[in-house]
This record gives C-alpha cells, sequence and structure tokens, in this order.
C-alpha cells in the first residue's frame, strides 16, 4: 500500500525525500514519469515520489501535470499525498507553488492545505510566517541572488498570497503550542483555505503531522514527509524495515565518469573550483554558445580527447557577473534555457561515449539530464553526505547518478560522489 504518494517539482528535491525515507527504513522508489507509477501498484513500496520539471514551466501545464501526478496515484491506491517543493520556497509571484498546491486540492476536493517549506536539520526554519536560512531572513540570504528565481521577500504569506487565488493564513508557532488551537483556527468560519506553517525546530514538524495527517493533501519541502511517515508508523504500530537504512551502495555501472554543473549556487562554484585542481573542466560560455551552432560539436571533441583516462566536468556555473552578462543578451529565461539545452544534449552524447556514472548540479539540470538519458524509474540510497542523490537505474543499462541541489555540498563533492560509485563498482554493489 502506497501511504504517501509525492509530488516534487524537480528532480533533485524529489531525490532527497525519497533518500530521506530510505533513511527511515521506508521504501520509497522515485519515477520520473507517471506512466511508470502502475508498475508499484502490487510492489512493497509504502511510499513514492514523482518528480517531475515543474516549478518553472508554465503555470497551466505545471497545474496540468499536477492533477495528472494525482490521477496517476489514485490509480494506484494512494493514501495521501504531498507537494514537495524547494525549501527556499522558490517560486515567482506567478507561481508554480500556489497554482499547483490549488490544482491537486481541486483533485482531491481538500478543504484546505498547508505550506511547511522548513528543514530544521539543515537551519531553514520560518517563525511568525517569515523563513530564516540559519540566523538569516530569506530576503537577505544567499537567495536573493538566484538567476532564475530570486527569493526577496522573507514574508512567506506574502509570497504566497501573490500567487494563489485561495487566502493565505498563518499557523504561528505559538498555536502549534498550545493544545487545540490550530483545530479552532482552521475549522473557524471564516478560515483561511492555505495556511504557512511556523516549523522552528523538530518538536514543530511532530505536532504538525500530528494534526494534519489525515489532511488529503500537505505541502512543503524535504522534512515534513519524515515525520508524516513516523506518525503514520506510530499510528499503525509497524516497525519499519530497518536493514534498509545501510543502503549506502547500490548496484554497480561500468563505465565513464562525468560531472555537470549547471547550478551558478556558491557552493557549486566552489566544487567546481576543487575538482578543476585535479582533473578538466570545460566552462561553457553561453554567449559563445547561442552565436555558435557546432558549439556541442566543440565540447565533445574536446571531452573525447579527456574522457576514460580522468573525471571529467562540463559546467554552465557561473559568478553573478558572468550570470548578469548572459541575461542581459539572452534574457533571463533564455539563458536558463540555453543552458539547460546545452548540458542535457551534451550528457546524452557523453552516455553515446560510455558514460555510466553522472554526477550532476542543479536541480533543473538534474531533471532535464535524467530526461535527456531517458530514465523514467530509480532506486535511491539512504540519505548520507551525500545529500540524498544517489540513485541507479537498472534497465535497460545499468546507470548511476549523484543529483545535488545547486546551494548543497563540500568543496570536494564532486569527488566524494564519484568515489562512492567507483566503490560500488568494485564491491559488486554489495552493502556496507
Amino acid at each position: 500500500m502506497i501511504e504517501l504518494g509525492i509530488l516534487a517539482d524537480d528532480l533533485t528535491g524529489g531525490m532527497m525525500v525519497a533518500s530521506l525515507l530510505e533513511r527511515e527504513g521506508i521504501e520509497c522508489p522515485l519515477v520520473s514519469s507517471t506512466g511508470e507509477l502502475a508498475g508499484l501498484k502490487n510492489s512493497s513500496a509504502q511510499a513514492v515520489v514523482v518528480a517531475r520539471k515543474i516549478r518553472l514551466i508554465d503555470t497551466d501545464e505545471a497545474t496540468d501535470e499536477a492533477r495528472q501526478a494525482v490521477q496517476a496515484l489514485h490509480e494506484i491506491g494512494c493514501k495521501r499525498f504531498y507537494y514537495k517543493y524547494c525549501a527556499t520556497f522558490d517560486s515567482t509571484e506567478q507561481g508554480n507553488i500556489g497554482p499547483i498546491a490549488e490544482a491537486m486540492m481541486t483533485e482531491l476536493d481538500a478543504d484546505r492545505t498547508l505550506f511547511c517549506p522548513a528543514f530544521p536539520e539543515h537551519t531553514v526554519t520560518v517563525f511568525q510566517g517569515v523563513m530564516f536560512i540559519g540566523n538569516k531572513p530569506l530576503g537577505n540570504s544567499f537567495k536573493k541572488f538566484d538567476p532564475v528565481t530570486p527569493m526577496t521577500n522573507s514574508n512567506l504569506v506574502e509570497v504566497l498570497q501573490a500567487q494563489s487565488t485561495q487566502r493565505v493564513g498563518l499557523i504561528s508557532h505559538a498555536q502549534l503550542m498550545r493544545a487545540g488551537a490550530v483545530d479552532k483556527l482552521v475549522n473557524h468560519p471564516e478560515a483561511a483555505r492555505l495556511y504557512i506553517t511556523d516549523s522552528t525546530d523538530n518538536d514543530d514538524l511532530t505536532r504538525i503531522a500530528e494534526f494534519a495527517f489525515d489532511w488529503p493533501l500537505t505541502t512543503g519541502a524535504d522534512a515534513l514527509p519524515i515525520f508524516l511517515i513516523r506518525e503514520m508508523l506510530k499510528r499503525t504500530g509497524q516497525t519499519p524495515a530497518t536493514e534498509r537504512q545501510a543502503r549506502t551502495l547500490l548496484p554497480p555501472s561500468p563505465g565513464h565518469e562525468v560531472v555537470i554543473a549547471g547550478s551558478c549556487a556558491g557552493p557549486t562554484l566552489r566544487q567546481i573550483e576543487h575538482f578543476e585542481t585535479n582533473h578538466p573542466v570545460f566552462r561553457i560560455n553561453l554567449l559563445d554558445a547561442s552565436e555558435n551552432k557546432n558549439y556541442i560539436d566543440k565540447i565533445l571533441a574536446w571531452a573525447a580527447e579527456h574522457i576514460g583516462q580522468s573525471p571529467i566536468a562540463i559546467a554552465t556555473s557561473d559568478e553573478v557577473a558572468g550570470v548578469e552578462a548572459s541575461q542581459a543578451e539572452l534574457g533571463r529565461s533564455g539563458a536558463a534555457q540555453l543552458a539547460d539545452q546545452l548540458l542535457g544534449e551534451v550528457a546524452k552524447r557523453l552516455y553515446d561515449l560510455g558514460a555510466r556514472r553522472f554526477v550532476v548540479a542543479g536541480g533543473e539540470t538534474s531533471g532535464q539530464v535524467v530526461n535527456s538519458l531517458g530514465i523514467r524509474q530509480v532506486e535511491v540510497s539512504a540519505f548520507d553526505e551525500l545529500g540524498g542523490g544517489y540513485c541507479h537505474q537498472n534497465q535497460p543499462a545499468p546507470l548511476s547518478l549523484v543529483l545535488k541541489a545547486g546551494a548543497l555540498g563540500k568543496p570536494e563533492f564532486f569527488d566524494t560522489a564519484l568515489a562512492r560509485m567507483r566503490t560500488a563498482n568494485e564491491t559488486d554493489g554489495d552493502n556496507q
């Protein structure tokens, strides 16, 4: 029985949720197409993630995808639904967080839902409706420089209201602490239908899971599904399959090693610099690429000289000045689309050259690469220092990936990720 069906608005976010549930001992495969869900109807999985690249696409298209995901999950007997978005609430004034949630509510005939993007384990918290990254309000954090979704308003009630048709309310920390206060709030005759929830620590998340467990739809970032599953186990008296928690290695994938980076976040830039001290890196110039129809051939000629001799990296990642220059010439969406198009095609061509182990940096980039490689379903390792991004496809050919959000990871992340997949090859995929 699928207790929790999760629609993730990008691949890396979906991977993290799946890996966190695997860490809890819950079998949670990830699919990138609703068509793959039918094969899970009689599986032993208790949760599933449907990861779709819907964060930045046209709102009407995104809401259509959300409704299709709900319908497909219903068909395999899913009991509860969750919409997963970035812990930093990445969106524009048009959406897509509010519109997708409202579309899912309509499909589920849900009279209310909540928005809980906090992830206290990683210092992302919400208090009085204001998001904090560490000790900085969201609008004063690195997110204000995001090249695609700059987050300049820390008040999530205001951010969500701008992109929603329903009135947005707040479930405060004080109300979470008082018995019966939340029920009184949400059942008031003039109650809002959408609620940002304060979440200052894991105790708040526990309380949220308790009162919202039977809501048809909840939404948020990576943390709340952990607490929903824990509440499910508590209520049903089940014991998680603890042996799954040791799945730090997945099956082997013989072939070449490649890093593909599309994120412009500071941690990714530092990871590229660290990687480049020992391995070759091709830095794509988007302005040059926009003017040269043979630019991909140039990248592949370079790759052919190095692949197999050493891990290689290909990146559109750039510092703020470079990003601004590309956007000034190509437009914000034009620059992002060109980067995704290039990296997706490069990944496919590198696969043809024998690459079978990929590290991919950036949520949008990860989705593009996975789509380009035709990946539809993967098994996921338990969450650990790789940030939940390690996964494996068995068919039609063995292929392993480590996918990461741009803002995560230490400088040596790429080397650590490649070493993990290399170890899986050397040990024939035996778990350690």
